[in-house]
């Protein structure tokens, strides 16, 4: 049985999965044995080209397929198929270092925090736009205690009396999550910690995909109309990719 898994969620990531998975599994067994047994699996979001085969070539230990596409439903499916009482979540395009994952597993581990996140950096030069959301958002989470989706961990008990990633919205889900465990958490004594340092790596591709105009019109529909995060068409920037660009 598995101490802690790490789950990725992945839709058309054939491009990115296997780097993903080299670097998730470097971080495994730089730990050696330090927090248990450790178990990766990839979920399969209906994607429509080759990434679950990649990922069972990486080296994933195992590859799970949901069908319904939304990343809030493919992050608890792999939370559903693992008796793992530490869950780590990373994004198909990000790269964790063996620092970062010991430290999540260290303060899960602790008794004292029911789960967290990590501070993110891109892995290429982007817009002044998309540089300025992301300095934002680890802005924000260092003061708030938020986690991205690229990056969050937490104890089974904790997400399961969070909720799970909510499944009614198209983005924002690990916003939500975290603030439903954070509610559970205070009365008992518990944290919520963001690690600043080693920070995770994931891709800027979008900066290159999206104009400046596009993401300002995304957050905006986001912020002025929330009940937009239901409709996965409101929500289309997480979830298609301009014609041209590799799948």
């Amino acid at each position: 049985m598995p101490d802690y898994a790490i789950i990725i969620p992945a839709y058309n990531e054939e491009a990115f999965i296997a780097a993903t998975i080299v670097a998730a599994r470097e971080a495994m067994v730089a730990l050696n044995g330090e927090f248990g047994k450790g178990e990766l699996i990839v979920v399969d979001n209906n994607s429509t080209d080759r990434t679950g085969a990649v990922a069972e070539e990486a080296g994933a230990d195992r590859v799970i397929f949901e069908p319904h596409n939304q990343i809030a439903r493919a992050r608890n499916a792999g939370a559903e198929n693992t008796t793992a009482e530490r869950l780590v979540f990373i994004d198909a395009d990000t790269r964790v270092e063996s620092g970062t994952l010991r430290q999540a597993l260290a303060l899960l581990a602790s008794g004292d925090v029911a789960g967290g996140g990590a501070r993110i950096v891109m892995d290429q030069a982007v817009s002044p736009m998309v540089d300025w959301l992301v300095r934002t958002w680890n802005r924000l989470a260092a003061v708030f205690n938020y986690a991205a989706g690229s990056f969050f961990f937490a104890r089974r008990d904790a997400f399961e009396a969070g909720g799970g990633f909510d499944e009614t919205v198209y983005a924002g889900e690990e916003v939500w999550l975290a603030r439903r465990i954070k509610a559970w958490a205070k009365p008992r004594g518990l944290g919520f910690c963001v690690i600043s340092d080693p920070p995770v790596v994931t891709s800027g591709r979008k900066s290159d995909w999206f104009s400046t105009r596009d993401f300002i019109g995304q957050l905006a529909i986001i912020f002025l109309i929330p009940r937009a995060t239901r409709s996965r068409r409101l929500c289309a920037m997480w979830y298609r990719r301009p014609a041209g660009t590799a799948e």
